[in-house]
Order: structure tokens, then sequence, then C-alpha cells
């Protein structure tokens, strides 16, 4: 069975790799570009716009550089439509592991489409747990492990599925959550980690009827405490994350929302950790690498990695 890649072009489109380059589409659609190789996997292959470049970066950014051969050939892409409105922001996609041809895709304006024949399609998928109120929900994020599944969304939802996405429940949260919820990760049974654009995390072991916070303050609280301790542009902070990326050990990274600084947090600290940019311009985005370093992008282009494992100094990223 194929394995599937999938990453957005636009805020309608996504692009999947293809043996069929002949094809012709008709213009003025909504469409997604998917990528399929030959190699099997039943690994996990969600995929999101979020969480595309801090994955491929992480492989190909680890492995060793080998001369191409001349049977190497780069994977083609093909298109796929969607049944959308053009207006449409795509924000996460994500497969059932136990069943590669079966995913969800997340958007804007309460989008939700599913596909049973790995991407090829997509349908929109109602979920009346979702559509009881006069909210216009943004569906943030998605993740699996194993059957079980979560969504979080904006204004505050969450969603929880026991049964690979045949049936949705949600999940009351509590009024008071500090910030909009941005990520979620399905740990293990019943088990997930959520996280807010303003530094919250929590963690659940009952399928989110009850959420411990890992985190003792909102990253707002940490840096009234440390703008004396040389964060440079922390009193310009707007109280909100720019993106947030989470490392397979369970580390997270964010850059703030102007990207004149990001902050690090790992398990069993009490508060995110501030730092400076190690570069002059200001960051787009920050990720970890498969070998535990980091990688950075900043606006204007440009990326950079840093040296070896952990959180990157002036002295310790390089150029790429």
């Amino acid at each position: 069975m194929a394995t599937l890649q999938f990453t957005f072009i636009d805020s309608t489109s996504l692009i999947r790799p293809s043996l069929h380059s002949s094809r012709t589409f008709p213009r003025n659609r909504s469409l997604l570009i998917k990528a399929s190789s030959s190699s099997s996997s039943s690994d996990d292959i969600s995929r999101s716009r979020r969480r595309f470049l801090a994955e491929t970066a992480a492989i190909s950014l680890s492995l060793p550089h080998f001369p191409a051969r001349a049977e190497d050939t780069l994977s083609e892409w093909e298109r796929v439509y969607l049944p959308i409105d053009p207006g449409v922001v795509l924000l996460d996609i994500a497969f059932v592991p136990d069943d590669p041809n079966h995913g969800f895709l997340l958007g804007t304006r309460q989008t939700i489409l599913e596909t049973k024949d790995g991407g090829n399609t997509w349908a929109p998928r109602s979920i009346p747990s979702a559509e009881d109120e006069d909210f216009n929900y943004r569906f943030n994020s998605i993740s699996f492990k194993g059957k079980e599944g979560w969504i979080v969304g904006k204004p505050a939802i969450l969603l929880y599925t026991a049964n690979a996405g045949e049936s949705w429940e949600r999940i009351p949260l509590s009024a008071e959550l500090p910030g909009d919820m941005v990520y979620i990760k399905a740990t293990g049974e019943k088990s997930a980690e959520m996280v807010t654009d303003e530094g919250a995390i929590y963690v659940t072991a009952n399928r989110g009827y009850n959420w411990r916070a890992a985190v003792q303050e909102t990253v707002s609280a940490t840096l009234n405490r440390t703008v004396s301790s040389g964060i440079s542009g922390a009193s310009y902070y707007t109280g909100t994350f720019n993106t947030v990326n989470r490392s397979p050990d369970g580390r997270y990274v964010a850059v703030s929302s102007r990207g004149n600084f990001y902050l690090t947090w790992e398990p069993g600290q009490p508060f995110w950790q501030p730092h400076n940019r190690a570069v002059a311009r200001r960051i787009q985005n920050m990720g970890w690498r498969a070998d535990g370093g980091l990688w950075l992008l900043v606006r204007g282009g440009g990326l950079y990695l840093s040296k070896g494992t952990g959180v990157s100094n002036s002295e310790n990223v390089i150029p790429c």
C-alpha cells in the first residue's frame, strides 16, 4: 500500500506525488495536491501545513547526503479537487494509522472533509455535535493514535473519536481556558496533549474529561518576570504564539507573534523558557530535526540549523 504525503499550495489546495503527469484540469476550482510513493508504511502519516516543513526538513537534514544517481527521479505531483469555497483556509490533515486510505482535512468556516480512498476524493463531513450552536468554527488541529482521534478548534471546541472517525463526541471544555487551542497531539490510549496560543499545555489520560496543566503560567506571565533578563523584544509581546511545534519526545518550540524571539519547553519544566533569536532577521518558524537539533526559518527567506542538539545561539547556528 502506498504511503501518502500531502502539502498545501494555497488557501484551498493540496498536492500529492503521482505517476500520472499527463492529466489536465479545469480552472477556478478548489484543489488539493497529493503525494504518493511506492514504499509501504503504516506509521503515522498525519500531515499539516504547519508541520509539513518540520517533518520534511527533519528527514532531509538529518540524513547523510549522497551523490544523486541517474536512476533516482523526483516524484511528480497531481492535483486533487476539493468541494470547498475559495475563501476557506486549510489548516491541518491527518490519516488513521490503521487505515492509510481514511483521512480528514480541516479548515476555516467549519470545514471538515473526509476521504476513504487515500485522498483521491474528498467529501464534506458533518459532525452534529459541532453544529448545534451559532458558531462558525475554525478547526485548527487533528491527531490520531490508533483508532483514537482528536480535533480542536476556535471558538473553544474539542472533538474525540474512538472508532477512527466514524463518530465524534464533543468533550466539554472550561470557559476559563487561557487562549485559543491551536494544537493537539494524540499520545496514547485515551491520552492527548493540548496547547493554546498563550502557551498553556494540558494533558489528559481519560478521554479529555479531566486535564492537568503541564505549565504553571502563561507565556505573558513568564515574560513579565523575565523582561529584565535580556530577552530582546519581550516587552512587545502580544500574548500569543505565531507557530508551535512538538518533537517526538514531547519538547516544544514556539515563535513569538512578532518573530523577535522564541521559547522552548520540555516535560518537567514549570515555565516556558524564552530565548533571544540567533539571527538578525525575525523568525518565521522553528521546529525539531530528527537528530534533536533545531531548524529555523527567517522572514525574507533563509534557513538555519543549530549545531548538535537542543537550543541554539548565535555561535551555534549555520546557514543553509
